[in-house]
Formats: structure tokens, C-alpha cells, sequence
């Protein structure tokens, strides 16, 4: 899933040049180069994963951790990122987590064991948190008209948009021709050249003032948040399932530390990464809110696809992503046609509308067998998905930033995307948690009513409809939460947030 925040970070007293910078075109190439490999990481894992889940024997109940690991970080860590890049340097950061996700997608890459794969891919999420809104500040200082910051920001935009497409496809091609183990070592390459460009186009920009940052609340959240993830995990793992002794201390663990997040922002810090003026806001907080469970949904949807089109359906890699691709073309469809109609429709029916679609898509998922037809029944639900999911998250990013203050801007920006990554993440743990229990509970009262491969292959069948159904539930809860609580007008909506193309 890729992402766009335009973010205003460039502060008074920045070393930001008066005039256009001239080689600002140059460091616009090389931004959008370093994009594009965040972009690719994100979709080409998605149909790798089958391939690594077998040569590296990952367990079903494992396996969502090279997805999760990756947002978990990502989405944790985010909002330090940011405020990172600001103080340090923008540049600087942006090229050390250049070279930090390459190193990290070569150990990756060449990973004996899951637990390995699994830090790296950690990692990558952690050197993607500083990258991500390094670039996106970069952008801001160098270019400082508007006419050419919009355009700017549109071709940053459409690497975010095909980007993911490209993954796609570059994935089902070096998993099905080469290895699995590509789709992390192409990174290498991308990083590095890019890495060797920046330091002689992009210019160097940083904030003054205070720079103290909220350790302790990062950890809080993140610590809380990979608790909740490992306690959905022993969950499938642990012989009493949700009773078990240790699925239980994990998620008290995590409820202990998130909550004293909350009390750590609240009370315990003059510098808050998260200031909780920021979501209590009633139309902010339900597009965060919102997003998260959007994000728990639709992260969940590709990893049980794609498992369907491989082990299912018997598709090749490259078939795989191609069956993807109209899910893309939706989102970049719907996103285009959404932000003309923005200035004339109310927020809480584009919404609403683009639920509904979701919603539908992935019920519509649930019908599925195992010799369904991609034509007449996944491309419908792959449409009716892309379409209300690129709805979402335009108008949401605008609503994002409703009537917030300058100061609070890049916060609330980020805070949209760390939504949409950490729901991926508890959406993705949970649902294959879930998956798992329904499969072996299926088998338990099938046994011995069939052939082996053909019960595996039916209780596969039975755990994609039980997520599916879930799934669709979560988009169907944020649909509601938007139908209850968003009462923002057309024209307080924000026309400089983030546009999200998943």
C-alpha cells in the first residue's frame, strides 16, 4: 500500500535558500526514485510470501509477521521519524535511511530462518519511518512556489499510485523466474544509487529551536502495539488458543503500555509525539479512527488473496500479481475522479459511498471456491474494493487536517498514515490468527470425510470466507463511525493533507 502525506515541515529559521533551487527537478527525480522502492517493498512482499513461507518453513500463524513487522515498525514510529528528520538534517537522514534500508533488505534477502527475515523486516520499517517524511519535507524546501510544488507533489503522487502496480507485477516476476530472495535484494541497487544522487542535488534543511524528542512515548506505543500483535499471534499458536495463560499476559502487557501512553502524552511530557488535542477533535479522530480499521481490513484482503491465487487457484507468481493490477487501477481511478467532486459533495456521503463499496467488495470475496472464476467473481469485488477504498482515503485525508492549527499539520498528516499502517498490522495479525483457528476447527469436524489435499484445499476455502466476512466488517464499522460522528462542512475541508493511494 503506498501513501502520500504533503506535510508543511520547513520552520522559520530553516536553511532553507531564498529562490527556487536549481537543482531542484534533479532532487525531485531522485525523491520520487526513493518512493518508488518504498512503494515496490510493500506490494512485491505481498507475492513473495507464499514462496518465503515454504523455503523458510513459517508457520500459518507466523507467517503475517513479514507484513506485520514491516508496518508494525512503520506505523509505530512514524511521528518520531518525522521530528527526527526535522532536527538532525532532512537530507542527512534521508540518505541514512537509504543506505539503513538497503543493508536491511540484503539481510533480508539472504535470511536462513524466519526470525531473521522477520528483524529485517523490522528494520526496514524502522529506516522507512525516517525515510518517508524526510522525502516528503525535502519536497516542501525545495520547492517553494506553488504551481510547481503542486506539480511537484502530483508526480510524487503517481509514483505512490502505480508504484504499488509495478510491485505487482516486478514481484510475480522475480519470485516466479529468480527467487523469492529478489524482491528484497532489489532494493539494494534502487537505494544505493539513489543515495549517491541525493548528495549532490538535494540540499540540506533542518529546524531550530527545541529539538528534544519523545522517546519514552515512542517506545510506549510501540512496545504496546508489537504486545497486541505477539498476543493475537499466541493466540494461534498456544494450545488454549485466546485462554492461554500466554496469549492473556501478552495482551495485558500491551493494554499496561498503551494506556500508559495515553497518560504519558496526557501528563507526563512537555513534548508529546502525539498531542491528543490532535485526535480528540471529533472529525480528525474519526478519520483516524476510521482509517485504521479501513487499514485492518484491506491489509488482510491482499494476504489471503494472494495465498488464494497461489495455492488455491494454482496461479503462477506473475499471474498472481497480475490478478492484482485492476485493484490498482481502481484506487488511481476513484482517487482522480473523487478530488474534483470534494468541493461540491459533503465529506460524510463520499464517505459513506466509498464504505459501502468496501464493504461489498469483500463480502462479495466471500463467495469464493475453490475453482471460482477471477473473471465474473474476484475482478467484481476487486472493482467494487478499489473504487470505494480510493474514495476513502482522498476525502479522509482532507479530513484529517479539518480546522487544525499550523503548528499541529504535520502531526495530524502523519497520524493518518500511522493509522492506516499500525491497522494494517493488528488487522493482519488478527484475521490470520482467525484464519488459522477456522481452518483447524473446519479439519477437526471433517476428519477423515474426503482426501487429505482436497479437505486442506475446502478448509483453506472455509478460513478466506471467515476472514473475508471479518474483514468486511471492520470497513463496514468505519463506515458507520463516519455516518455517526463527521459533521464537517465541504468548505472546511483542508486542500493541502494527505492523499493516500492504497
Amino acid at each position: 500500500m503506498a501513501s502520500v502525506e504533503s506535510v508543511d515541515r520547513t520552520p522559520v529559521g530553516s536553511t532553507a535558500e531564498t529562490g527556487p533551487d536549481p537543482r531542484r527537478w534533479w532532487a525531485l527525480a531522485v525523491i520520487a526514485i526513493a518512493q518508488l522502492m518504498v512503494v515496490l517493498d510493500a506490494s512485491i512482499v505481498t507475492i513473495a510470501l507464499p514462496s518465503a513461507q515454504a523455503d523458510l518453513g513459517i508457520s500459518d500463524a507466523n507467517r503475517q509477521w513479514v507484513v506485520t513487522a514491516y508496518t508494525l515498525a512503520f506505523g509505530g514510529l512514524l511521528l518520531l521519524g518525522g521530528r527526527i528528520a526535522d532536527y538532525t538534517g532532512r537530507k542527512r537522514i534521508f540518505l541514512i535511511s537509504l543506505i539503513g534500508f538497503a543493508v536491511a533488505s540484503a539481510l533480508g534477502g539472504a535470511a536462513g530462518n524466519a526470525g531473521l527475515l522477520f528483524g529485517a523486516r523490522a528494520l526496514q520499517g524502522l529506516f522507512a519511518a525516517m525515510l518517508a517524511p524526510s522525502a516528503l519535507s525535502l519536497l516542501q524546501v525545495s520547492f517553494t512556489d506553488a504551481k510547481e510544488r503542486a506539480q511537484a507533489f502530483g508526480v510524487y503522487g503517481a509514483i505512490s499510485g502505480g508504484g504499488a502496480a509495478i510491485g505487482l507485477i516486478l514481484g510475480g516476476v522475480l519470485t516466479e523466474y529468480v527467487s523469492w530472495r529478489w524482491c528484497l535484494f532489489v532494493n539494494v541497487p534502487i537505494a544505493v544509487l539513489a543515495a549517491i544522487a541525493a548528495v549532490g542535488v538535494v540540499k540540506e534543511s533542518k529546524a531550530h529551536g527545541d529539538t528534544r524528542y519523545d522517546i519514552p512515548g515512542a517506545v510506549l506505543v510501540s512496545g504496546g502495539l508489537a504486545s497486541l500483535v505477539y498476543g493475537f499471534t499466541r493466540a494461534a499458536e498456544a494450545k488454549n488458543g485466546w485462554h492461554d495463560s500466554s496469549t492473556i499476559t501478552w495482551l495485558v502487557v500491551s493494554a499496561v503500555l498503551l494506556i500508559g501512553f495515553v497518560v504519558w502524552e496526557a501528563r507526563g511530557t512537555h513534548h508529546p509525539l502525539l498531542p491528543l488535542r490532535v485526535v480528540l477533535d471529533r472529525n480528525r479522530g474519526t478519520a483516524f479512527a476510521s482509517s485504521l480499521l479501513i487499514g485492518a481490513g484491506l491489509f488482510a484482503m491482499f494476504l489471503f488473496l494472494a495465498y488464494y491465487f497461489q495455492q488455491n487457484l494454482g496461479y503462477s507468481a506473475v499471474k498472481s500479481g497480475l490478478a492484482f493490477l485492476p485493484f490498482s487501477g481502481g484506487i488511481i481511478v476513484s482517487a482522480t475522479i473523487v478530488s474534483s467532486l470534494m468541493p461540491r459533495i459533503n465529506p460524510r456521503i463520499l464517505l459513506v459511498f466509498g464504505g459501502v463499496l468496501g464493504t461489498a467488495g469483500l463480502a462479495l470475496l466471500t463467495r469464493i471456491d475453490l475453482d471460482s472464476s477471477w473473471l465474473t467473481l474476484v475482478l467484481p469485488a476487486e472493482i467494487l474494493l478499489s473504487l470505494g477504498m480510493g474514495v476513502f482515503f482522498v476525502v479522509s485525508a482532507s479530513l484529517a487536517l479539518t480546522r487544525i492549527e499550523d503548528h499541529d499539520a504535520g502531526v495530524g498528516s502523519a497520524m493518518l498514515n500511522t493509522s492506516q499502517q499500525i491497522g494494517g498490522a493488528l488487522g493482519t495479525a488478527l484475521l490470520n490468527t482467525i484464519f488459522a483457528s477456522a481452518v483447524t476447527n473446519w479439519l477437526a469436524d471433517h476428519a477423515g470425510s474426503g482426501s487429505p489435499q482436497l479437505l486442506a484445499g475446502e478448509a483453506a476455502i472455509h478460513g478466506y470466507h471467515v476472514a473475508f466476512w471479518i474483514g468486511a466488517a471492520f470497513i463496514a464499522a468505519a463506515t458507520l463511525l463516519v455516518l455517526a460522528l463527521v459533521n464537517a462542512r465541504t468548505d472546511e475541508l483542508s486542500a493541502d493533507g494527505a492523499v493516500h493511494v492504497g
